[in-house]
């Protein structure tokens, strides 16, 4: 006979209180270990943060249903949900290809880009959640190739913002049909051989000697032409001039008259005879 169980005065089993309160026990430790089970292993709830999206799984296969921010039930060992980020993201990479004059030019790169909210089921099916390393940079190399080789490496450099604009449009009509929605380019950075820097160095220089000279000529031109014209003033003036003493020549005495300073000659005429100091003979 066990010790769980004996025999009453009918015969029947039956269970003393020892033998209860221990499978009581079990009981509830069976229940807490389910309990736990669920807790650690299958919680029915879940939260979605803000600027993400959910992915809903059933056996692991989408279902395609998306879930908003904040919380959300699933079943446990048989739903899980998978987090995509939507918000705005950066990817920076170096890429090496040549221009159209064949010089080897080093980039570096940055797209600005996010997750279309709408597609993310369909890009976790197709891709899965390394996208990043799956589409954007392989199409990031491919984009900064194929414009790259369009302009000499001098046009990359004084034509940046038109070769931004080119990359930005290939990224944007290539990821958009995956999901991914391009937001922004910029070029970091342009970087190019030893002697192509010299070479645009000198170039530069070059050009800069040039306009200085430029500007130096042009500044004795406008002086030249400044002391011509003030010769042609006073040529013209002098010319005035000798027109009006010709035509009325009184204007000489006029001149002598502005010019005199009060005091009579002492002597007048030929014959020397002076003139009479009246003040003196006066007395004065």
């Amino acid at each position: 006979m066990s010790m769980l169980d004996m025999k009453d005065q009918d015969g029947e089993f039956v269970v003393n209180e020892g033998a209860q309160n221990l499978l009581k026990k079990i009981k509830w430790g069976a229940i807490g270990i389910a309990v736990l089970f669920v807790v650690l292993v299958g919680n029915p709830l879940g939260t979605i943060g803000a600027g993400e999206r959910g992915i809903q799984l059933r056996f692991n296969a989408v279902t395609g249903k998306i879930l908003g921010e904040g919380l959300y039930f699933r079943i446990p060992l048989v739903e899980r949900v998978i987090r995509i980020d939507i918000k705005v993201q950066k990817e920076q990479a170096t890429a090496t290809a040549a221009s159209k004059d064949l010089q080897t030019v080093h980039s570096e790169v940055a797209v600005n880009f996010h997750v279309d909210p709408a597609r993310v089921a369909n890009i976790y099916q197709e891709v899965g959640v390394d996208y990043k390393e799956r589409i954007i940079d392989p199409m990031l190399q491919e984009g900064v190739k194929a414009i790259t080789a369009r302009f000499t490496a001098e046009e990359l450099i004084t034509k940046r913002e038109l070769v931004k604009d080119e990359i930005r449009v290939l990224l944007r009509d290539k990821l958009q049909p995956t999901g991914i929605v391009v937001d922004d380019f910029n070029i970091v950075d342009f970087g190019f051989s030893a002697s192509f820097n010299s070479a645009i160095e000198a170039k530069v220089t070059a050009e800069q000697s040039a306009l200085a000279a430029k500007n130096k000529l042009e500044q004795i031109k406008f002086e030249a032409e400044q002391r011509v014209a003030e010769a042609r003033g006073k040529a013209e003036a002098i010319r005035v001039e000798s027109e009006a003493l010709r035509s009325n020549p009184q204007i000489l005495d006029l001149r002598a008259l502005e010019k005199w300073d009060g005091v009579l000659p002492q002597v007048t005429g030929s014959g020397g005879v002076p003139f009479i100091n009246i003040n003196r003979a006066a007395g004065r």
